[in-house]
Formats: structure tokens, C-alpha cells, sequence
């Protein structure tokens, strides 16, 4: 396993191959570490897919998108490391999200846009919708204006993906119950075979069908009810006291993808310092992250080893790779912190989305949007540099009502569980579908969430 993994980091896919599939032949090989070698050939594709474009493809889209771009220009790009690469077989490849990046990492590039985008009107909405929340809740009544959401949610299998008549298994995210998110009803379903537990740290539906000629549709419609939420912290009436209670204790130690390595405890204690008191250390990390951390489009993060230590080291990262370097310097320094996610379906921003909480007295969880909070004060520029501090401020603590939550913690166990390789053993938005043996990955099918205001 160790060769076949040296191998594929120094970029000899086609070798590795041979050697993980030579190390398969051997027939007194244990269940899991046959499960395991089978993992390691399949993610040799995982990345393959991951860095799919070659250098000349890359300048094409390029062209594409970038007024006025040069041939110049793009070579220093390439030196500079401006574009996330892989050696594969001995050819350079280059991320998929390669040109949308560069917007986000380049601040000059962005008035370059052949085809510009305008998200003036909804960071103007999110700005108005925050302060609302402010001045509804209280200290004794965090969640506030409660709406309730009618969502459906449709997964198509691709035609050639399955054969004809094969049993296709799927997972689909629906909501949890929290204080502030409840109300499930199921309304319509394609063939549900099971439902998670509202409290289940991973809910999902389970269905079956067979698969048909044309592609197969799973489709699951509910209406749910969440709230708003908005917590604050004066010094005066919070108590930086350690919790006792195990089922809060379990989220400061140490978890796949939270790992505090030599450059986790370093970093942690250059942001953190002398500081004690455990309210202000997370708005120092949530602040530090919020200033040095640039967005960036994924790699899918079953591709990564180490997420947390990945962010860091790079400085950037999509909402889920930056909630876990959140979690990560927070539960090193002791404060317990743990995954939310599912979609930020924020009229005019619906997409899927990974944030956080954490555990303060005497409030007990309380959210914290890192990656929006960042990303609205370094990249939401239609708005004043007072406005967008105060945005930011927001997401320490606040959450706007327009969510749905799947997922408590990350990295957990679907139920009934699959039998195959997830697809994101980390996260849960997009659904989990397999067929007899064999997974189908997110090239294999499409995704679509639809959601109206019922009231």
C-alpha cells in the first residue's frame, strides 16, 4: 500500500495501478485490506477526474473568460503556481475549476470577466436580512422569524450508468431537528425504503428502484420549518466554564480530517495567543480565517488526506474545507466544535453548504458561518467596508433562516449503510447512489434541489 501510494505522488498513476492491482491477485488477503486496495485503485480516478485539463485546454477557457488575456500573462500565471496541478503519467494536468479560481484568488482579474457576475443585490439583501434578525432576537429568544419551506429534491441516474433492470440504491439528505429547524413532513417519494431518525447526525431517506433505459429519477418533496438565529456575547453574562456533559465533550478531541499536527498547534497558538477566555479565542480564529483564508472551488474531499491541515497550508478553500480548519484550531484550543451542513438557499445564492458550531455557556451551541462571513468581507464589494464588517460580524453567531440541515458532524455513517465507497466521505448534500458492487460517482448522475416559501 505504502509503494502504490509513493508511487501515485510522484505522479507514475499507470505504476501504481499495477502494483495495487498485482498486491488484489493475492487471494490470503483480509476483507478490509481487500477493501482497501480497491479504495486506493478507485481513487487513482478520483483525482484523474479531479485534474482533467491539459495546459492548452486551460488557456482556451481562459480565453474564454479573461478580457485581454496573453500568452505572457498566462506562463506567468503558470510559474507563479496561480493553478492547482497534478503530474499524471508525465503530463501536467490542472484542476477542472482552474478558471474560476483564478477569480477568486486574482482581485485584478475579477473586473476582466467576459461574462461578469452581480451579487450586489443579494449581499444588499443578506446585509438587510441581518440586521432584521438583530433586532428580533434577544437574549432569551435567539431563533427568530420562523418560515416554513417547501423543498424537493431530485436525483437522476444517467442512462448508460447502470445497466437495465439492476437495483439502484439511493440516500438523500433531508432535514434533522434542532430547536431551531423542525416540522418534517414527508409529502412525496420515489419508492422510500427508509428514514433516518431526526436526530441522526446524518439524515437521510433511503430509496430503491430499477434502473430503466433512459435513466432512473429518485424524487423525495417535504415541507420543513426553520428559524433564524442570532446569539450574543456579553463578557457580563457568559461563563467560560468547561462542560462536563460527554455528548459535548466528544467534539474537542481529535477526528478524521481534524488533526492537530506540529503546523495546526503553531498556527493556533500565533492566532490565539495569551488569550483565555473561550469566546473571544474563536472570534480571533473566526477573524483570522476571515482575513487569510481565499475561497476556492474544491477538489472532491475524498481526494484529500488531511482537509484541515490542507486550507491552512494553502490559504484557501470552499466553505467545507474552511468550516473543518475552523473546527480544528478551535477544538485545539479547547473549545468544542463541531460540522453543520446541507444548502444555503438564500434567494438568488442556493447551492450546497458546509458551516459550524460551537459550544458556548451559557447558550450552549451556537453557529458560526466562517466561509460566509469571509467571503462577504473580502469579496463583497458593493458594499461599504463598515457594512461588510458588519455582515461578518453577523455570522459569528448569527445564522440567516434560509437553510436546510442534513448533517451534525462530518464523516459519518449513512443508515441503512452503503455498501460501496462513498463519493464524499466527509460531507452529505448531493446524495449517495450504488448499484450491486459498484458506486456511482457524481459523473454518474445529476442533482437538483427546488424550494418555495410556503409561509
Amino acid at each position: 500500500m505504502s509503494k502504490a501510494r509513493a508511487v501515485r505522488e510522484r505522479g507514475d498513476f499507470k505504476q501504481a495501478a499495477t502494483v495495487l492491482n498485482s498486491a488484489l491477485a493475492n487471494k490470503n488477503l483480509s476483507e478490509a485490506e481487500r477493501k482497501q486496495l480497491s479504495y486506493e485503485i478507485d481513487l487513482l480516478e478520483r483525482i484523474r477526474k479531479d485534474f482533467s485539463l491539459t495546459k492548452e485546454q486551460l488557456f482556451s477557457r481562459l480565453e474564454k473568460a479573461v478580457r485581454d488575456i496573453t500568452t505572457a500573462e498566462f506562463e506567468g500565471w503558470l510559474k507563479e503556481g496561480r493553478f492547482e496541478n497534478r503530474t499524471i503519467d508525465g503530463t501536467t494536468y490542472y484542476s477542472g475549476t482552474s478558471v474560476s479560481n483564478l477569480f477568486w484568488r486574482e482581485s485584478g482579474v475579477e473586473t476582466r470577466r467576459i461574462f461578469p457576475r452581480d451579487k450586489s443585490a443579494q449581499h444588499r439583501a443578506m446585509l438587510e436580512n441581518a440586521r432584521l434578525i438583530k433586532q428580533s432576537a434577544t437574549w432569551n429568544k435567539p431563533y427568530v422569524l420562523p418560515h416554513e419551506l417547501e423543498v424537493t429534491m431530485t436525483v437522476t441516474v444517467k442512462s448508460n450508468a447502470v445497466p437495465p433492470g439492476e437495483t439502484i440504491r439511493a440516500w438523500l439528505p433531508v432535514p434533522r431537528e434542532y430547536p431551531f429547524q423542525d416540522g418534517f413532513k414527508l409529502l412525496e417519494s420515489s419508492s422510500l425504503r427508509h428514514l433516518a431518525d431526526e436526530s441522526s447526525s446524518i439524515r437521510s431517506a433511503y430509496l430503491e428502484q430499477t434502473s430503466g433505459s433512459n435513466g432512473t429519477k429518485f424524487q423525495i418533496k417535504y415541507l420543513y420549518s426553520t428559524h433564524a438565529i442570532r446569539f450574543e456575547f456579553p463578557p457580563a453574562k457568559m461563563t467560560p466554564k468547561k462542560t462536563t456533559d460527554k455528548s459535548v465533550k466528544q467534539f474537542i478531541r481529535e477526528a478524521p480530517h481534524v488533526v492537530f499536527t506540529p503546523a495546526i498547534r503553531k498556527l493556533s497558538k500565533e492566532i490565539v495567543g495569551q488569550e483565555k477566555d473561550p469566546v473571544r479565542k474563536a472570534r480571533m480564529i473566526y477573524d483570522w480565517i476571515g482575513r487569510n483564508i481565499q475561497y476556492s472551488y474544491a477538489l472532491e474531499y475524498s481526494t484529500i488526506p488531511n482537509i484541515s491541515q490542507y486550507c491552512a497550508s494553502k490559504g484557501y478553500g470552499d466553505c467545507g474545507q474552511q468550516a473543518l480548519l475552523f473546527i480544528t484550531l478551535c477544538r485545539e484550543q479547547g473549545i468544542p466544535a463541531r460540522w453543520q451542513s446541507g444548502w444555503f438557499l438564500f434567494p438568488g445564492g442556493k447551492n450546497i453548504h458546509d458551516w459550524t458550531e460551537i459550544y458556548l455557556e451559557p447558550h450552549g451551541w451556537v453557529p458560526v458561518d466562517v466561509e460566509v462571513g469571509g467571503a462577504i468581507l473580502q469579496y463583497a464589494t458593493s458594499l461599504t467596508l463598515e457594512e461588510r464588517k458588519e455582515l461578518h460580524d453577523f455570522y459569528f453567531g448569527g445564522l440567516d433562516q434560509y437553510r436546510m440541515i442534513a448533517n451534525s458532524d462530518h464523516s459519518q455513517t449513512l443508515n441503512p449503510p452503503k455498501q460501496t465507497f462513498r463519493s464524499d466521505d466527509v460531507d452529505f448534500q448531493r446524495g449517495e447512489l450504488e448499484w450491486g458492487n459498484q458506486n456511482l460517482y457524481f459523473d454518474k448522475y445529476s442533482y437538483d434541489l427546488q424550494w418555495r416559501k410556503v409561509k
